[in-house]
């Protein structure tokens, strides 16, 4: 974990090999901006989940997101949770108060306000590459938004495709393609979902949760084929403003 000043009201994000994270910068400056100077957020990079009780014992946080590869595991640590992260069946967000810890999903806000601009009346099926737990936010979105969908996964399991499966009636009849997935992941940029981009066309709309870089090569090889883009940038803002809510409220 990395060493920071250690200040009255501690936050910070829970996951492992995160030194690439957008979290701490970004609550850094909300802080330096609301001139919160007793205010501080960190890095809990922990290798076993196992940790996570002994962290939250002897840092007195008020506050934690969760990523990698943690947001299902960390579940059975929790005193509670709210009924969409129930609902979802993962965390990234987590309020410590007197009474314990309670989860919360904020992905499933962000990811739903950041892709509801882009979507069309033939946006109607969905295919979602990945299967962990950020996975599980974009599920239950596109189940309320209407939007049929299916998991694609490197192994074979019942109701999913896997990445050799796809095909061009696959591809052309599933206009919505999401990467769950962390391939292309910086350093890794060239790195992306094997998938037959060559059936991508101008009614697709392929969205990102990578933020860094912010073309990833999976979203650049649909924009290649004239498909609508989106990375996760706004998402990870819109999800950290409302764990911002949570903890203050």
């Amino acid at each position: 974990m990395e060493k920071t000043e250690k200040k009255e009201n501690r936050y910070g994000l829970l996951g492992k090999d995160i030194s690439y994270s957008f979290s701490q910068g970004y609550f850094t400056q909300k802080f330096a901006d609301l001139k919160l100077n007793d205010h501080s957020y960190e890095n809990f990079d922990i290798p076993e989940i196992s940790e996570f009780e002994a962290l939250v014992s002897q840092t007195h946080l008020k506050g934690l997101n969760v990523t990698i590869p943690y947001k299902e595991l960390v579940i059975p640590y929790l005193d509670d949770l709210d009924s969409g992260a129930e609902k979802i069946g993962a965390v990234n967000t987590i309020k410590i108060t007197e009474n314990g810890l309670k989860g919360y999903n904020t992905d499933a806000y962000g990811f739903q306000k950041s892709i509801g601009p882009f979507l069309k009346p033939h946006h109607d099926k969905a295919l979602i590459l990945g299967t962990g737990g950020a996975s599980k936010a974009i599920r239950f979105v596109l189940e309320e938004l209407g939007i049929e969908y299916i998991y694609v996964s490197r192994t074979k399991k019942e109701h999913q495709f896997t990445y050799k499966e796809l095909d061009e009636e696959i591809i052309t009849s599933h206009t919505v393609v999401i990467n769950c997935t962390p391939l292309g992941t910086f350093p890794n940029v060239t790195d992306k979902p094997s998938l037959p981009y060559q059936y991508l066309n101008d009614q697709h709309l392929l969205f990102d949760l990578i933020y860094n870089p912010l073309k990833t090569s999976f979203l650049a090889e649909g924009e290649s084929k004239g498909s609508k883009i989106c990375n996760g940038l706004k998402m990870l803002k819109l999800q950290a403003e409302k764990s911002w809510e949570i903890w203050n409220s």
